[in-house]
């Protein structure tokens, strides 16, 4: 007896776990519809690509659709790919079919969804028109009017305005007044939202040191600015070339695409420099080879000191002659008595100091004058001693006549 009913009680625990085990998988895989409210924003995943939608997954066992113009480049080409995750708007539901939007656009606008983009910041695509007093008159669907101001258009100040007319764009409604019928909208808070998504993804990524690609934005007197897609960086006029920059714009224009290394990233004070002279040769990891000691090079006289002439030999390499190799054995008092800049002189190298970057340099014109002087002092030398033989051989003579 008491071994029966130990097996009815074995029995029944085990029933009693499975149907607790069955209840939990059938709880887990009984996932009921998402419910949303206009304007909600979701993140998808990509499930399906059509001729004229893209499906996507929002989770239990729900669906939604897109249309496939709003992934469409210029060239028509399609910017995303099934599995892709992306972020969408929840517009409205009909048959059980939940239709998104990424922006609103003319065929999905209605001004129905301009008070929900509105309040939910759903970003509506819009025609600029024409320029009208302090800004653009923005078309966004059918008589619906916008005004965007100077201000919120691009990120930069609007130095040519006539750029933006005829151009589709994106805005966000920041002003939603008398039903719709005065709406203010900017494109700049959609652009920095984007800048901002895309500085979040270069903090994961970038590292000092890295080389990158980039734009230049604006030029000024201290370096030139470069956005390399997310952030905007300075390169300072020492950064541009390892020679001596006296004119930005000579080597530089704004728009121009070029390749940086990363100098340094500042995060918290949102600062960032960087570098082009760094990806280019460094002209004196050779130095030693191209100019050795004793060699002699035609340069540029570059820049005058109190103590002596910088004389640049090629982008980069600079050297020194110093004062008291100039005035051709008379003293100066500054190198500008017999030098001025840009002049273009010979020079002799005397010293090289590869760690300090450093060149020592005389004139080949005062060592020549030098050697010319001691030669002259030979042939004088040389010239009396002959002088002294002759008058020699003549007292010897008048004394022999005298005699």
């Amino acid at each position: 007896m008491d071994k029966d009913s130990k097996n009815f009680d074995t029995d029944t625990d085990t029933e009693t776990e499975s149907d607790e085990d069955f209840e939990e998988l059938l709880n887990q895989t009984h996932v009921g519809p998402v419910y949303l409210n206009p304007g909600e924003k979701v993140e998808a995943m990509v499930i399906k690509i059509s001729k004229e939608w893209v499906f996507i997954d929002i989770g239990g066992k729900s669906e939604g659709y897109i249309a496939i113009d709003e992934f469409l480049d210029d060239e028509g080409d399609i910017t995303i790919k099934e599995g892709d995750t992306i972020n969408a708007y929840f517009l409205s539901s009909r048959n059980n079919e939940m239709l998104f939007a990424t922006r609103l656009t003319g065929d999905t606008m209605g001004s129905e969804y301009l008070e929900e983009a509105y309040h939910n910041r759903i970003p509506v695509e819009g025609l600029v028109e024409k320029e009208i007093k302090g800004g653009y008159e923005v078309k966004l669907t059918g008589s619906t009017r916008a005004f965007c101001p100077y201000s919120q258009m691009g990120l930069n100040r609007v130095e040519n305005a006539d750029r933006y007319i005829g151009l589709h764009l994106t805005f966000k409604i920041i002003e939603y007044g008398e039903k719709g019928r005065n709406l203010i909208v900017s494109n700049r808070r959609v652009l920095e939202e984007e800048r901002q998504e895309q500085k979040d993804a270069l903090r994961e990524t970038l590292e000092e040191g890295m080389t990158v690609s980039g734009e230049i934005t604006s030029i000024r007197e201290f370096g030139a600015f470069v956005d390399i897609g997310g952030i905007e960086g300075l390169v300072p006029v020492s950064e541009i070339s390892w020679g001596r920059v006296d004119d930005i714009n000579s080597l530089l224009s704004v728009g121009q695409k070029v390749d940086v290394a990363i100098k340094k990233l500042e995060w918290e004070k949102d600062k960032f420099s960087f570098s082009l002279k760094e990806i280019l040769p460094d002209p004196w990891s050779n130095v030693g080879l191209k100019y050795p000691e004793g060699s002699k090079h035609k340069g540029k006289v570059a820049r005058l000191a109190p103590f002596g002439a910088f004389v640049t030999l090629e982008p980069g390499i600079d050297g020194l002659v110093h004062i008291s190799e100039l005035g051709k054995g008379k003293r100066i008092n500054h190198p500008r008595e017999v030098l001025e800049e840009n002049q273009p002189i010979e020079v002799k190298i005397i010293r090289i100091d590869e760690d300090k970057k450093r060149l020592s340099l005389t004139m080949v014109s005062d060592e020549q004058d030098s050697e010319e002087s001691d030669d002259y002092k030979k042939h004088i030398a040389s010239g009396k001693n002959k002088s002294s033989e002759s008058l020699g051989t003549l007292g010897d003579i008048l004394r022999k006549s005298l005699k």
